[in-house]
C-alpha cells in the first residue's frame, strides 16, 4: 500500500519510529478471519467450524480466530444467529464494556440501562446483548442507536436474527438522548472516524485518508458525545473506542471530554496491548486484527437532572386483549408484556415495558419481540419469534431439515415437505430454528421476510 508521509507521521506517534515498518507491512497483508459465537444459541466456535478455528480471541471468551474465510451467507447457522462475524479488534470494546458492567452490578445498580450509540451493523450490540444476558439476573435495557436510517434497518436485522428482546432499535441524532437526562448507567459510543482499521479491507479507504479527513473526524466525534453526555448518569461509565490510531481522534479526544465535561479515565486491563496516554491501541502488527482504539471514562460531574416518565405512550401502543393474549403466552419461556398496534403484537419483558413511555420520544424502529398477528382466528407468528431467544420450544410443531432445504427456505425458494405435519411448522436446522413455513401438503407458504433472503447464487 501506498502510505501519505501524514500518515506515517500521525502512526509513528502512536507505535514509535521502530515499530513503524513492522505497522505498515501488517497493514498491507491480508486481513484477519474471526467469528463471535452467540453463547445462548451456540456452544463453542469448535463446534460449528470444526477444524477452521485457528486460535481464540483473547478478549471474548466465545470468539475465535479462523484459518479461512468461508462462505458464511450460505451457511444456516449465521442466518438462525447463531454467530457473529466480527474483527477480532473491533470485539475489544465489547471487553471494555464487561470489565465495567461488573463495576455498576458491584455498585447495587441490578437492571442496568445501556446505550449502543453508533451501532450498524450490530457487531457491538450483539456482544453488549449477549454480556448483560448472561450477567444481568434484575433485567435491563440495551438501545442500539443509529442516526442512519439505511443502517438503522439493518441494525434492527441483525438485532432481531440476535434474538435478544430486551433491546431497542432507534435512529435518532446523539442530541435527540437529551430527552433522557441521567438515564443511562454505560454508554458505548465507537465513533465515525478516518478508519485506518479499514486499511487493509478496503483500499479506498487508504487513498482517502486525510489530515483534513482527520481532522472534521475529531469535530464531529466531540460534537457526539457533547450531545450524548448529559444523558449519562453521574458515576456512569462511556466506552470510547474508534477503529482509528492517531492520537487527534483517540486520546486528544479523551483528555477533552475529561476536561470540558468531567470525567476520569478508567484504565483498562490486557495483556499485549498498545498503552496510550488515556486508553489502548490495538495495532496490526501488534495483534491479528485490523486495529481499533478504546478508552474508558467515568462520568464525575452531575447530571442536569433525572429522566422523567412521561406517563403515556406516544405511539398509541394498546394492550393485547386477554382472549388473545392467552394463546400467546404458552409460545414464550419468559413472563411479558404484549402489546398491540395495527394488529402487529409485540411482547416485550417486564423491566422494558416500564420504559417504553420514556423512550416513545425517540420513535424506535423496534422495541421487544415480534410476535406475529392474527388474521381471523388464526394466528400468523412474525419470522422474529421463530429467533427469539424468548421462544418457548415444542411450542410449534417442529421439522429438521438439512442444508439444502434450509438455503432454499432463507433463498425464498419453493420447499414441499410432504411427510411434515400440516399446518405452522417451525423449521430447524442443526437444531437452531431457522423460521416458520405453513406446510400445506404438496407445497408450503414462506414466512421468511423477503427483504431478509439470501441474494447470492445458492
Amino acid at each position: 500500500m501506498d502510505f501519505s508521509p501524514a500518515f506515517r507521521k500521525y502512526l509513528a506517534q502512536v507505535v514509535g519510529e521502530g515499530n513503524l515498518s513492522a505497522v505498515l507491512d501488517a497493514l498491507s497483508g491480508e486481513p484477519s478471519v474471526s467469528v463471535r459465537i452467540n453463547p445462548a444459541k451456540a456452544g463453542s466456535p469448535s463446534e460449528i467450524f470444526g477444524n477452521l478455528v485457528s486460535g481464540p480471541v483473547e478478549w471474548n471468551r466465545h470468539a475465535a480466530f479462523l484459518s479461512e474465510r468461508p462462505a458464511f451467507t450460505l451457511d444456516p447457522l449465521i442466518h438462525a444467529g447463531a454467530y457473529y462475524v466480527q474483527d477480532s479488534s473491533a470485539m475489544f470494546p465489547g471487553k471494555a464494556f464487561r470489565d465495567v458492567l461488573d463495576k455498576v452490578l458491584e455498585s447495587g445498580i441490578i437492571s442496568p440501562k445501556v446505550l449502543d450509540l453508533c451501532a450498524a451493523p450490530g457487531g457491538k450490540t450483539t456482544d453488549i446483548s449477549a454480556s448483560l444476558r448472561e450477567s444481568c439476573k434484575g433485567g435491563y435495557l440495551l438501545i442500539s442507536n443509529e442516526i442512519m436510517k439505511q443502517r438503522a434497518a439493518v441494525l434492527a436485522d441483525n438485532a432481531a436474527v440476535w434474538g435478544d428482546p430486551s433491546v431497542v432499535v432507534t435512529s435518532v441524532d446523539p442530541k435527540a438522548f437529551g430527552t433522557l437526562p441521567g438515564f443511562f448507567d454505560i454508554i458505548v459510543a465507537d465513533v465515525p472516524c478516518s478508519g485506518e482499521g479499514m486499511f487493509r479491507k478496503d483500499d479506498e479507504a487508504v487513498s482517502q485518508w486525510s489530515e483534513e479527513n482527520v481532522a472534521l473526524c475529531q469535530a464531529r466525534q466531540r460534537r457526539i458525545v457533547a450531545d450524548v453526555w448529559p444523558s449519562l448518569a453521574e458515576g456512569g461509565f462511556l466506552v470510547y473506542s474508534t477503529c482509528t490510531f492517531n492520537n487527534l481522534e483517540n486520546d486528544d479526544n479523551v483528555k477533552w471530554i475529561c476536561s470540558e465535561f468531567g470525567a476520569e479515565i478508567v484504565g483498562i486491563d490486557g495483556c499485549g496491548l498498545l498503552r496510550t496516554e488515556c486508553g489502548v491501541s490495538l495495532v496490526p502488527g501488534f495483534v491479528r486484527g485490523e486495529g481499533q482504539y478504546c478508552a474508558v471514562l467515568r462520568k464525575t460531574s452531575p447530571s442536569a437532572g433525572t429522566a422523567a416518565c412521561s406517563g403515556r405512550q406516544q405511539d398509541r401502543w394498546q394492550k393485547l386483549p386477554e382472549a388473545h393474549a392467552s394463546i400467546i403466552r404458552p409460545l414464550l419461556d419468559e413472563e411479558m408484556a404484549m402489546i398491540v398496534k395495527d394488529g402487529r403484537i409485540v411482547a416485550v419483558p417486564e423491566y422494558v415495558r416500564c420504559l417504553l413511555s420514556m423512550l416513545e420520544p425517540l420513535r424506535p424502529l423496534a422495541r421487544g419481540l415480534a410476535v406475529g398477528m392474527f388474521k381471523g382466528k388464526d394466528f400468523i407468528p412474525d419470522a422474529d419469534l421463530a429467533l427469539s431467544l424468548s421462544l418457548r420450544r415444542g411450542a410449534f410443531n417442529e421439522f429438521e431439515v438439512n442444508r439444502e432445504t434450509a438455503l432454499s427456505f432463507l433463498h425464498r425458494d419453493p420447499v414441499r415437505l410432504p411427510d411434515a405435519e400440516r399446518g405452522i411448522l417451525l423449521l430447524v436446522y442443526r437444531g437452531l430454528p431457522i423460521g416458520f413455513v405453513k406446510n400445506l401438503g404438496n407445497r408450503c407458504n414462506s414466512l421468511h421476510p423477503l427483504h431478509r433472503r439470501i441474494r447470492m447464487d445458492i
